[in-house]
């Protein structure tokens, strides 16, 4: 058990306007010699929306959302919030934690999965930004991996359940479910499991699928695949498959008579939720003829808020974690050298 004097939420970030959206996009890609053109191109999905992604103002409700539910439960921690990429800039909320005097800060991190993406970054980036803090920043530890946690799981079930009951009614019954995530190049996903353990799949790859497997057997009857979606590497490298428009094609192919796509690789609706599932995948599932409807993403659900303060409590006075499924609570600390640094995902 360890005494924590503040929680922080860590997350992606997004563009609030459209003259937000380059210097975020550079500062997504920043390092990586990423051509001009491909950000102009990316930023077109922004600017399809305002330039407004939503996951900034999500963190706002959830961090609201946790505020109250620490309090019910009794837990006096101050709440912080610091992004990755766009303001507030986690290096400036670091800083602000250091001159308020915390000293050992609990943070939760807006993806549930192990990947050098999806964890491991994010250590870091909690790392550099308490070096630049100095020597009075506090310590901050990262809230396990909770993919198959209750409070994530049954969210996901229920909005799974109710975009099949938004289908037209003669195709429910045999609708699949498509559960997507955010592609990964092969290596990093091969290298994403434990030391001594890192043959492919790895970690991301076995978390998400155990998620889609908990989702998908509390939804009833229907047939599932875990696939992917937003890829953005070139071509010559491999990454995970099979793409989400592809497969779509294969289901309509196949005489599929419906399909519900479920975002479990997401905590909230980022702009790749947006405009991959409900721009893009929408249009070719409605060029193939095939009825698809999008579950929503759990971020919101009053389950997934007091999930938090369960993982909360698991740090502080020691309560029993909860999982469910096959693999077992996670750890509360990644080993050194699991999700080892590769090259990052790009939006």
């Amino acid at each position: 058990m360890s005494a924590y004097d503040a929680f922080l939420l860590v997350s992606f970030g997004g563009p609030e306007g459209p003259a937000d959206v380059m210097p975020f996009l550079e500062n997504v890609t920043r390092g990586r010699r990423i051509p001009r053109e491909r950000l102009a191109e990316v930023a077109e999905h922004y600017y399809a929306f305002g330039g407004v992604s939503p996951i900034n103002q999500q963190c706002r409700h959830l961090l609201a959302a946790v505020e109250k539910d620490f309090a019910a439960a009794g837990l006096n921690l101050p709440v912080y919030w610091g992004n990755r990429n766009w303001h507030p800039m986690l290096t400036d909320t670091v800083a602000a934690m250091t001159a308020a005097g915390v000293r050992h800060a609990l943070a939760f991190v807006t993806s549930a999965y192990g990947s050098y993406s999806s964890c491991r970054q994010y250590l870091d980036d909690i790392e550099q930004a308490c070096a630049r803090a100095g020597a009075a920043a506090p310590r901050i530890d990262k809230i396990r991996h909770y993919f198959n946690h209750p409070g994530f799981v049954g969210p996901l079930a229920d909005a799974a359940r109710a975009a099949i009951e938004r289908l037209p009614q003669p195709v429910r019954a045999g609708a699949h479910l498509v559960f997507t995530a955010h592609s990964i190049p092969e290596a990093m996903a091969a290298a994403s499991g434990p030391p001594g353990d890192r043959p492919p799949p790895g970690r991301y790859v076995s978390q998400l699928t155990e998620a889609a497997r908990l989702v998908a057997e509390r939804t009833g009857e229907h047939p599932w695949r875990l696939v992917y979606q937003s890829r953005s590497g070139p071509p010559a490298q491999p990454w995970l498959g099979p793409d989400v428009r592809d497969y779509l094609a294969e289901l309509a192919a196949a005489g599929a008579p419906a399909a519900v796509l479920v975002p479990v690789g997401f905590v909230s609706d980022h702009m790749e939720v947006r405009h991959d599932l409900d721009v893009e995948a929408a249009e070719t599932a409605a060029r193939l003829g095939l009825p698809v409807q999008r579950a929503a993403t759990p971020g919101a659900d009053p389950r997934f808020v007091s999930m938090i303060t369960e993982l909360v409590r698991e740090r502080l006075d020691g309560t029993a974690p909860v999982a469910l499924g096959r693999l077992g609570p996670a750890a509360d600390a990644c080993p050194a050298d699991c999700c080892r640094p590769l090259t990052p995902v790009s939006t």
